[in-house]
């Protein structure tokens, strides 16, 4: 196969929000595509009609454009091996399960779901594996006729071959074998005319021409009975490929009972796509070196299957958080900007009380102190109001009784600056802490009190500098009344 000859897809369910696990599928999938030249598409399993969510088609669309995975076909974009909605290519199944039928590889099941029902649980007592115990098999072809002639309705099973071992190869795992003892006798078309996962996934894998399928290890035990259909259409078998489970950091499965899972709740709560994309392209797959810091770009580039893992790879958030104040800290200035002004109107602040300049003073003065954007507003609020309150912990601390005649000096010597720099407020420090007799601390805490109302921050006279005179000498003032 040439590299161009590449067809992959990532075929999601619409039941709600993109799953963190899906996005790894589709970046997978997509990062394949780009590093062979091949294709990457994009389908909707949306057969199963109890699950389906409105408007979820649109999300997952999105979101994966949000995420900077373009897809090459798919709804919307169109292609060739249309429709790309598996509601919409329902009289394609209809003609292939009637082949299946008649070559003997299917066959009709009319038994009730209270029968299957009580065959289980008699399975369950005798300790048995739940199977279909092939009841309908054994109809002759007069009952099946007039079972549909009195409008009995009915499921279509494969017919697992008996004593048989299935067996495939993955990229990731190897060679892998299976019992056709432990294959269930699967349901291929549902009593709604609908088909399920199986049969819709493999007959469009195959008229879409994909190559490669990259799906989740949950899917791992289905492949037999996908590989039974391909051998029983007579159809090539595509390249598997079954990616690791998503672990939580106690190694159980990743789950919404432990956080956030959709990939939405990460992009509501600031995460850049590039960090979240970062993140989720180690999510069992390495470059072979210590690297952990990539582009789509770079990804694209570097990726390949063979350095997919088998283990599980563990969701550590705390990880994420690092990728995602570097990539904050590699934006450019003018990125940040307009990223701080698009979150300054979010929280009601208003942006025209401040010019660029201002802002990107602020964003050099925080760059090391921030992982999200919501940090500059969270961590640094006196850069856009005065404070409303001071932190009691710090004013224990570090008000001591004579910080207001401190401080009203210090502001009688700022008050006299002409236009000051940073270097001018700390020299006006200095002598203010001369003529007084005591310590530069005694007045420096105080005063980062006075203005942030915080113990903590960026250099001191870098606030100073920012926020202006004006503004400085008024806050100082307003600590000395509020706290005298």
């Amino acid at each position: 196969m040439n590299p161009g000859d590449v067809r992959v897809r990532f075929a999601p369910s619409p039941t709600g929000f993109l799953h963190v696990g899906g996005l790894r599928t589709a970046l997978f999938n997509y990062l394949f595509a780009r590093n062979s030249g091949g294709k990457f598409i994009l389908r909707i399993e949306d057969t199963d009609r109890a699950r389906f969510v409105e408007g979820a088609v649109e999300n997952l669309i999105s979101t994966l454009k949000w995420a900077g995975l373009e897809y090459d076909e798919g709804p919307v974009v169109g292609g060739e091996y249309g429709p790309y909605i598996q509601s919409e290519r329902l009289d394609i199944y209809g003609k292939h399960v009637e082949m299946l039928i008649e070559s003997g590889a299917a066959y009709r099941c009319f038994c009730t779901p209270e029968r299957l029902e009580t065959m289980r649980k008699e399975q369950e007592k005798k300790k048995l594996q739940p199977k279909y115990d092939r009841t309908c098999l054994r109809l002759s072809p007069e009952e099946i006729s007039s079972n549909i002639s009195a409008g009995k309705p009915f499921v279509v099973r494969l017919r697992v071959p008996d004593d048989t071992v299935i067996k495939f190869s993955d990229v990731i795992r190897g060679e892998v074998e299976f019992s056709s003892e432990r294959v269930d006798d699967q349901v291929l078309i549902k009593s709604d005319g609908y088909p399920t996962y199986h049969l819709a996934n493999v007959v469009d894998d195959h008229h879409m021409r994909i190559t490669h399928v990259i799906r989740g290890e949950e899917w791992l035990s289905s492949t037999p009975k996908h590989v039974l259909l391909y051998r029983a259409f007579g159809w090539d078998i595509p390249t598997f490929a079954h990616l690791p489970l998503l672990l939580n950091p106690d190694k159980s499965k990743l789950s919404k009972r432990q956080g956030d899972v959709a990939v939405e709740d990460y992009k509501e709560k600031g995460y850049l796509k590039e960090a979240l994309v970062n993140f989720v392209a180690l999510l069992g797959w390495n470059p072979g070196d210590e690297r952990e810091i990539f582009s789509i770009a770079e990804l694209e580039k570097e990726f390949s299957l063979e350095k997919v893992n088998k283990s599980g790879a563990v969701f550590n958030v705390e990880k994420l958080n690092w990728l995602n104040f570097q990539h904050l800290r590699k934006k450019p200035d003018a990125m940040v900007l307009a990223m701080l002004k698009e979150h300054l109107m979010k929280v009601s602040i208003e942006v025209s009380r401040f010019n660029d300049q201002y802002l990107l003073s602020v964003i050099a003065a925080m760059r090391e102190r921030v992982t999200f954007v919501k940090d500059f507003t969270e961590k640094s609020p006196y850069f856009f109001a005065a404070p409303k309150s001071y932190d009691p912990g710090v004013v224990q601390k570090r008000w001591k009784p004579e910080s207001a005649v401190y401080l009203k000096a210090l502001a009688a010597e700022f008050s006299g600056l002409s236009d000051p720099t940073k270097n001018d407020y700390e020299a006006a420090l200095h002598r203010t802490a001369e003529s007084l007799g005591v310590g530069n601390g005694d007045i420096i805490h105080p005063l980062r009190l006075s203005v942030s109302g915080m113990g903590e921050g960026p250099g001191l006279f870098d606030i100073l500098s920012i926020i202006g005179k004006e503004e400085t000498v008024r806050r100082i003032e307003s600590a000395v009344n509020e706290l005298k």
